[in-house]
């Protein structure tokens, strides 16, 4: 097969080279430039480290090394998605939309297409069953990325290739250090580019800018105190409030007004739901619960709303808006914007995924 391999100088992509070779393959090794960087010139993603152990790693093992530039269709589509997000009230996922836009969208447009798989570092895997190709769960549960995957088209999934998806990171780093990788012992990132290396306040300041407001105790109406902007502030959020006799939560937010609303979680309706209507809704690789669900009956799921280790129990139905989960228990924080990955009750496959409404 004619391999492409995503490589960004961390450990996980490092070794799928260390693997593809001991398979026999040849891959040629992209690194993709996608920093932020905007009609001012704003960069804030140094790449050369990342490069300089991406070439190395594609010397040693002989490979075919190409460096691709897609900081414009990074902004057009990750940044400015972020910045209308927040603007309007929601919890963005700009890691969701890379994958699906960048990494896996427009790399294949200009340059995947012309191979038979894509191999990245992700922990994930994938299954055939009844003859369709699924994204499927990885071994390692703390560091599975299948939540960060679900926007995925099946065209996309059926290209993917997840080399180390079926190891624990433990492994991974064992891999490397007997390779002599020079990226064994490298930390892990944390989130994309522009969320990894700057502060995330620091960027929606710079974009959104500040505005006074106040908070607001929701049983009450009591004034708390002051807020520099509702774009700062997600739904859950406990930290960054400032306030005494705490703790508070974000359980509300005003945007035409400015105001946040904030609870210390004695009313749990408040802070807690179990009920999550979902935009946008669609299969990613076969709808395995089509009869059941169009005949207006519930499907048990297993499902995430945030990226954890850990799945929620709930039940899928369709309504006359799309779909909606009701989780077994309450759950803290359900925030619009943000999405639902929606698991077999084995939670192995990956079935669907929507915006939460």
């Amino acid at each position: 097969m004619n391999i492409a391999a995503l490589v960004s100088g961390g450990v996980d992509s490092s070794v799928v080279v260390h693997l593809l070779k001991e398979q026999g393959y040849d891959p040629t090794i992209f690194y993709i430039r996608i920093g932020m960087e905007d009609e001012e010139g704003y960069i804030d993603c140094p790449a050369e480290e990342d490069i300089e152990i991406t070439s190395y790693i594609a010397r040693k093992y002989g490979c075919r090394f190409e460096e691709v530039n897609l900081h414009k269709e990074y902004w057009d589509n990750v940044v400015s998605y972020t910045i209308e997000s927040v603007r309007k009230g929601l919890t963005p996922n700009p890691d969701i939309m890379c994958n699906k836009l960048i990494k896996f969208g427009a790399f294949e447009q200009r340059w995947g297409r012309d191979f038979d798989r894509i191999a990245t570092g992700h922990y994930a895997t994938t299954d055939v069953v009844d003859g369709v190709q699924f994204l499927a769960t990885a071994k390692d549960p703390v560091k599975d990325q299948t939540d960060f995957l679900s926007q995925l088209s099946f065209a996309q999934i059926s290209k993917l290739m997840f080399p180390i998806g079926h190891l624990m990171k433990s492994e991974v780093r064992d891999i490397a250090h007997r390779a002599k990788l020079p990226s064994a012992d490298r930390k892990d990132s944390q989130g994309i580019c522009f969320l990894g290396k700057i502060n995330y306040n620091d960027f929606i300041r710079r974009y959104l800018g500040e505005k006074e407001g106040k908070i607001v105790e929701l049983e009450t109406g009591k004034v708390l105190g002051t807020h520099k902007g509702y774009w700062f502030h997600t739904i859950g959020q406990r930290k960054g409030l400032f306030l005494s006799g705490g703790p508070w939560f974000v359980v509300k937010k005003d945007i035409e007004e400015n105001v946040l609303y904030v609870s210390q979680g004695y009313d749990p309706a408040a802070q807690y739901g179990n009920k999550i209507n979902l935009l946008g809704f669609y299969f990613l690789s076969k709808d395995i619960w089509g009869a059941q669900l169009d005949a207006g009956e519930t499907v048990d799921v297993k499902f995430k709303i945030r990226h954890t280790p850990e799945f929620a129990q709930g039940h899928l139905s369709k309504t006359a808006e799309g779909y909606r989960i009701v989780s077994d228990i309450r759950i803290q924080g359900i925030a619009a914007g943000q999405y639902a990955t929606i698991y077999d009750n084995d939670a192995h496959l990956v079935v669907a995924s929507g915006m939460i409404a």
